[in-house]
């Protein structure tokens, strides 16, 4: 489905898996779907204030989430209630699956984030990752999400990262 300009009113539920388990699901505004890749723009949808020491996300807090149907990651651009980008949290995932109004993606544990300014950029919850057992039960996915990992990571630390997002 290829949706360039979709009405204001048009919604995804956003599903995040992991180990085969619905972590949560959040209603989101589509913003664009082009075949290839979805963003949405959601209030951020935990319970309460989640601090990971170099940022904070919080109630009020504003998420563009971009998805692709053809690549490993999820980028989520955070804004404070006030407008100011706080950063970027960035999620390795298997590709998206878009089934009529329901966004399916699998986290597979490895994060990075970028600060507002660029000059943050770390990976997290590599040893989550390697406490999953994907590079066991499923050696070329975990191959895929390293690769993906890396690729982030280049592009987070040049301008290549902004133009992912256009």
């Amino acid at each position: 489905m290829c949706v360039n300009s979709p009405d204001a009113s048009a919604q995804l539920e956003i599903v995040l898996v992991k180990a085969g388990r619905t972590k949560i699901r959040y209603p989101a505004e589509l913003l664009e779907d082009d075949g290839t890749r979805i963003a949405v723009r959601a209030p951020w949808a935990g319970d309460g204030v989640r601090d990971f020491g170099f940022v904070r996300f919080e109630p009020g807090d504003l998420f563009t989430e971009y998805y692709w149907r053809d690549r490993w990651y999820a980028v989520k651009e955070v804004r404070a209630a006030d407008g100011t980008v706080k950063g970027w949290y960035c999620d390795i995932t298997r590709p998206a699956v878009r089934t009529g109004g329901e966004l399916v993606v699998e986290d597979l544990d490895l994060d990075l984030w970028r600060s507002a300014d660029g000059t943050d950029v770390r990976r997290l919850d590599e040893d989550e990752f390697a406490e999953s057992g994907l590079t066991r039960t499923d050696p070329g996915a975990a191959s895929a999400a390293v690769a993906a990992l890396g690729e982030l990571e280049t592009l987070a630390r040049t301008d290549g990262f902004e133009e992912l997002l256009t």
